[in-house]
């Protein structure tokens, strides 16, 4: 039984720092994906018209009369292509931060709990109660 346990536990850090480097590259390269092509349609004259339209509406609901009062967005470009091309990189360092330590904590712990001492099953041992076994003499 010690060998398995032994055979096994040397896959595990391998296993884990692959998961950890998976978790912290795949997410910011598929948005690097995404934001190249998104930035593509965000900068087509339509969009920039839509927003400037919404922002001329919004201007005219800005008066005290209805239960809400309005505010006009400052950015004359839509927020969405401000964040992708102003503050990807941002977003990226704040996900490999935050991931890679909440990742690299996770894996201590599965770690240390994989490689914890296990009880032995023999006379005076913990019975599922917690209280010691009682042993009969042979």
């Amino acid at each position: 039984m010690e060998n398995y346990a032994l055979r096994h536990s040397r896959w595990l850090p391998l296993a884990l720092v692959v998961a950890w480097a998976a978790t912290l590259g795949l997410p910011p390269v598929l948005l690097a994906r995404w934001r190249s092509e998104r930035l593509v349609q965000l900068s087509d004259p339509a969009v920039q018209a839509e927003w400037t339209e919404f922002r001329e509406a919004m201007k005219k609901q800005t008066d005290r009369s209805g239960p809400v009062q309005r505010k006009v967005p400052k950015s004359a470009e839509p927020p969405e292509l401000v964040w992708l091309r102003d503050y990807f990189w941002l977003a990226v360092a704040a996900w490999v931060v935050l991931a890679g330590v909440l990742g690299a904590f996770l894996a201590l712990a599965v770690l240390g709990v994989a490689r914890s001492p296990r009880p032995a099953n023999g006379p005076g041992s913990a019975g599922p109660s917690g209280r010691p076994r009682k042993t009969t003499p042979a």
